[in-house]
């Protein structure tokens, strides 16, 4: 009995995170559906859903944490927003959210640089495969505001991989998790705004509404899905689940815009999203191992 709840339990939190990772996807067409400067849309997308966050964390009963790990996260996620809404803005919607992806791939060469964590043979592969894969990404549409774009959008990944290095330092604690990302929105509401404003010419009131939208249901709501959903899925299978979004995400700026990455792009995509995969599925296996030595293991 106790395992058909379990299974169904599971069920359940990998189902929320599908819908987090579909939700997270729809990022890239409303921000090219919106004029404004990309530091304004991503200050105001956040100022919503900030707000949406707080709400979670008072019901929920989340602490609010202010120390060095959460603000510093929250700093590291906020550049990662402005970074990746930049790149959206500059180069393909493809392009933006598969260069976010390559997060891990960073953690892997931040803890190896910084952290003295050693690299085995099979990681290394990951990020050379990985690297390879970013390089095709430059093989298309050699213009300047591409190139600034591709930039943005790897930056806009370490960013994203100090994030996840800080608080994991920090150790399983929601309050610090939350509370950095937070930290992280209403970091770049206020950065976000003020300088986003002075480069905006006008303010519609349908801009308005997708702004709204991008705060409460690409931001806000999915972040909540995935404090739920990662009480009852595994690492593995949040990350592998969270792939969805970089695949989605060009599908619908493709289909209601139009905008198709090219050949190199995607040839890129397919190897960085697969070197990713690989290096969720071994750092899983390693944990198991870890956990669950083998008598052979035990003996030695």
């Amino acid at each position: 009995m106790q395992t058909s709840q379990s299974n169904s339990t599971r069920k359940k939190a990998m189902l929320l995170m599908a819908l987090c990772a579909c939700l997270w996807s729809i990022s890239g067409i409303f921000i090219k559906w919106i004029s404004w400067s990309p530091f304004l849309i991503a200050g105001g997308r956040s100022l919503i859903s900030a707000a949406v966050l707080g709400l979670f964390m008072t019901v929920s009963r989340i602490r609010i944490q202010v120390c060095h790990s959460s603000l510093c996260a929250g700093i590291s996620l906020g550049v990662s927003f402005l970074c990746f809404v930049s790149a959206n803005k500059l180069t393909t919607a493809a392009n933006a959210i598969v260069l976010q992806y390559t997060s891990p791939i960073f953690i892997l060469i931040i803890s190896a640089l910084f952290l003295h964590q050693q690299i085995k043979k099979r990681e290394a592969a990951v990020v050379c495969a990985a690297a390879a894969g970013i390089l095709l990404f430059f093989l298309d549409q050699l213009s300047p505001g591409n190139i600034a774009g591709n930039f943005l959008g790897i930056l806009a990944g370490l960013f994203l991989s100090i994030m996840f290095i800080l608080i994991g330092l920090a150790g399983n604690n929601d309050s610090i998790r939350m509370s950095g990302i937070l930290f992280a929105h209403i970091f770049t509401a206020l950065i976000g705004i003020p300088v986003g404003a002075s480069f905006t010419a006008s303010i519609s009131t349908r801009e308005i509404c997708l702004i709204l939208i991008l705060g409460i249901f690409q931001l806000g709501i999915p972040y909540i899905l995935y404090a739920i959903a990662a009480k009852d899925c595994s690492p593995l299978a949040c990350s592998l689940i969270g792939m969805l979004e970089p695949l989605l995400n060009p599908v619908w700026v493709f289909l209601l815009d139009g905008e198709a990455p090219g050949p190199f792009a995607l040839a890129g995509a397919a190897i960085v999203i697969a070197a990713v995969a690989c290096w969720c599925v071994i750092e899983n296996r390693n944990q198991r191992i870890s956990k669950f030595p083998t008598d052979t293991e035990e003996s030695s």
